[in-house]
């Protein structure tokens, strides 16, 4: 008898649930051997992960031209698209990232802090691998070899799991980066992209607990969402990036029209990039402020007093002011002041990034106080909200939760602690 369509989605689940517990089985075992490896040959693997991966150049730009081709005849915007796109650049920009996170301090056996008890026992927090870790991720192919390098130079085995637009760079990413690690040996198994692009592949890992120990969701709004809500796994989250630049009345023009336009066109497809644009209603030079962002092409939706500014100006919804467009859009809104910018970013930040553009010490200092997102900038674009760029290597993901890590997460947020407690003899009154 034939089966019904609810026993076949049935069968699917279960078969998708066996392959990831045989891989996370797999890393469990490799994480072990991982960890047990002395710092410098962890690292000196990754330089060879780097090596095999620039002499894999010309499979994994060829994978990647496939994975466009497909985009652009699916439909993806251009932003995905950006995302997506490697080139001879990008390409040699991540085959460095992964050498450099080999040179960073390795994290793990660092001492936290050290007491001495009026007993005589001695208590020491010392840094570990969090263990197998799961990465779901989307469009872009360089967080298949961020997330591996940083995995391993922390000790921690990891399961990839990119999205189908990137199916054919992820893989070419990862055969070059294994060989360079194997060739360094570390197991094979301690890096494993899923070999399917089975959604239920995503749900069998949001369920694995106690095979994977912690989940890291990159990409868009549905799959954070839909990670935070069906994970019995500890999700490490990394929301939008709705993030704010407040232009103050004390602003320097030039400086304010410089970090305006970068932080909203440089990159539009990354989540860094600025989404709102805040402009005091005393600032002097409004137009000034806007007229390059209108210049390059970037379409402006704004309030009534923004509109005024100019008639190139559409007018902005309520949904516009909550929306990471990660396109040549921008939601550009007038404010009375410091108290009026902080209060908006309130209600409209995903805490994520948001910058501040003044000379007045006094109002960047309330800014950097008040405003709660895990990265807030002064003087400085939106766009350096990366890892990399803060010394960091390569990252995982921006944290914007509370909890464990926050921010760019790097080496340090790969791991947790443990007590080691030694005693002579001790027994407890």
């Amino acid at each position: 008898m034939a089966t019904t369509l609810e026993q076949q989605a049935e069968q699917a689940a279960e078969s998708m649930t066996d392959l990831v517990e045989r891989l996370a089985r797999a890393a469990r075992t490799a994480q072990a051997v991982l960890a047990r490896m002395p710092s410098p040959e962890r690292a000196r693997a990754l330089e060879l992960a780097a090596q095999a991966l620039r002499r894999a150049a010309p499979d994994v730009l060829a994978a990647n031209a496939r994975d466009i081709a497909a985009g652009e005849a699916n439909g993806l915007s251009p932003a995905m698209l950006d995302r997506l796109r490697l080139d001879e650049k990008r390409l040699e920009g991540i085959a460095q990232a992964v050498a450099d996170v080999a040179a960073l301090p390795d994290p793990t056996g660092d001492v936290i802090d050290r007491t001495v008890r009026p007993n005589g026992m001695v208590l020491e927090r010392v840094r570990i691998p969090i263990g197998v870790i799961g990465i779901i991720y989307e469009s872009r192919p360089n967080v298949t070899a961020d997330a591996a390098a940083l995995c391993v130079r922390a000790g921690n085995a990891v399961l990839l799991r990119g999205g189908s637009e990137a199916v054919h760079s992820n893989r070419a990413i990862h055969a070059a980066l294994v060989a360079g690690l194997v060739e360094g040996g570390v197991p094979a198994a301690a890096v494993q992209l899923l070999p399917t692009q089975d959604r239920a592949a995503v749900g069998a890992m949001l369920a694995a607990a106690g095979l994977i120990d912690m989940i890291v969701p990159r990409g868009g709004k549905s799959l954070v969402a839909r990670v935070q809500a069906d994970a019995r796994v500890p999700v490490l989250a990394h929301l939008d990036g709705n993030n704010h630049t407040y232009i103050d009345r004390s602003a320097d023009a030039d400086m304010a029209k410089a970090i305006a336009l970068n932080a909203k066109l440089r990159r539009t497809g990354i989540c860094g990039a600025m989404e709102t644009l805040l402009i005091d209603a005393c600032y002097p030079d409004p137009h000034g402020l806007l007229e390059p962002l209108l210049a390059a092409g970037c379409e402006l939706r704004g309030d009534a007093r923004a509109q005024a500014i100019d008639p190139r100006i559409l007018p902005a919804t309520d949904e516009d002011w909550d929306t990471e467009y990660l396109e040549a859009i921008l939601t550009v809104g007038i404010v009375d002041g410091i108290d009026d910018a902080l209060a908006h970013i309130a209600r409209h930040s995903s805490k994520h990034t948001d910058a501040i553009v003044a000379e007045d010490a006094a109002v960047a200092e309330r800014f950097l106080s008040e405003v709660d997102s895990a990265i807030v900038m002064l003087n400085a674009s939106s766009q350096f909200a990366d890892g990399g760029e803060f010394g960091l290597g390569a990252e995982i993901g921006i944290a914007t939760g509370r909890l464990h890590a926050r921010g760019p997460v790097a080496l340090e947020g790969l791991t947790t602690y443990k007590w080691l407690v030694r005693g002579s003899g001790q027994i407890r009154p």
